[in-house]
């Protein structure tokens, strides 16, 4: 147990700006094989940043008068927790992926690219149009519930962290080795922490749809069957994306880069969130 909390601790300090410092990151400790296995608490991450952006988005609502904007805002607020949680550090590879792949189609120059760590213009544009729809789609399921928004907000950030360790199973890592700073994350994830990862993701989806029958969360003209359905939907439309990601990743480069994993991350969650929105 201890060691699964160093692990989950040490992800925490990779993945986000939350502090884990002093006598606490002296205790956690450091190591590849510490960091590749942490790898696993990813989407453990999610659960404390989605729990974090959800909350935070639940007081906006108690907060804010009831007004048609109010979704908006609190979309937009709670967009702008997340990327100071994490430090942009998802938004940062998308930036990059977009950079490089945009810029050539030839793979050498394309990963040559990745690793300038200026951001060119089809890295601002990417970045600029993935928080746009963001805190569009958000701002379209607060207008249909507050609740809704805020669980798709939990559920969206947990998913989203899964679906980048399928990739790190299914292809090698083809970025700068030596200057990596995922390289560790990125020899090939064992089976244990691939399963830490799922047991994770199911206990964060089976206390969502535990919350979604508690307080009977409905949207408009559609039953609580109906929603259940509608999350589904969204894990497949989810899903669907980092399987398209993944393809263009190995047939752009043979592999994948850290910056590529941020970007699966990113596209993730917007197809959870616009999977949800469809739906309902």
């Amino acid at each position: 147990m201890r060691q699964l909390i160093r692990h989950y601790l040490l992800s925490l300090q990779f993945f986000t700006r939350i502090p884990v410092t002093g006598r606490l990151a002296r205790w956690v400790g450091y190591s590849p094989d510490m960091l590749r296995a942490s790898a696993g608490h990813f989407p453990g991450v999610g659960v404390l940043v989605g729990a974090l952006v959800a909350g935070f988005s639940a007081l906006l609502f108690l907060g804010l008068p009831p007004t048609g904007s109010a979704p908006l805002v609190v979309a937009a607020l709670g967009t702008v927790l997340g990327v100071l949680l994490t430090g942009a550090f998802h938004e940062d590879g998308l930036a990059d992926v977009a950079d490089g792949l945009g810029g050539s189609y030839d793979r050498l120059r394309a990963l040559e690219i990745m690793k300038d760590s200026r951001v060119g213009a089809f890295g601002a544009i990417a970045v600029v149009l993935a928080l746009l729809t963001k805190v569009a789609l958000l701002a379209l399921l607060g207008d249909v519930s507050a609740d809704l928004m805020c669980m798709a907000l939990f559920s969206a950030h947990v998913v989203s962290r899964t679906w980048p360790l399928l990739t790190i199973r299914l292809l090698v890592h083809v970025g700068d080795a030596a200057g990596s700073k995922s390289k560790p994350l990125a020899d090939q994830i064992s089976l244990a922490s691939l399963l830490t990862a799922f047991i994770w993701c199911f206990m964060a989806l089976a206390l969502v749809f535990y919350a979604q029958a508690t307080l009977e969360i409905v949207a408009t003209n559609h039953s609580p069957e109906g929603l259940v359905q509608a999350l589904f939907n969204a894990l497949a439309l989810s899903a669907l994306a980092w399987a398209l990601m993944t393809r263009w990743f190995w047939r752009r480069l043979h592999g994948f880069t850290g910056d590529c994993l941020g970007a699966i991350q990113q596209v993730c969650e917007l197809a959870f969130y616009l999977g949800l929105g469809l739906s309902l």
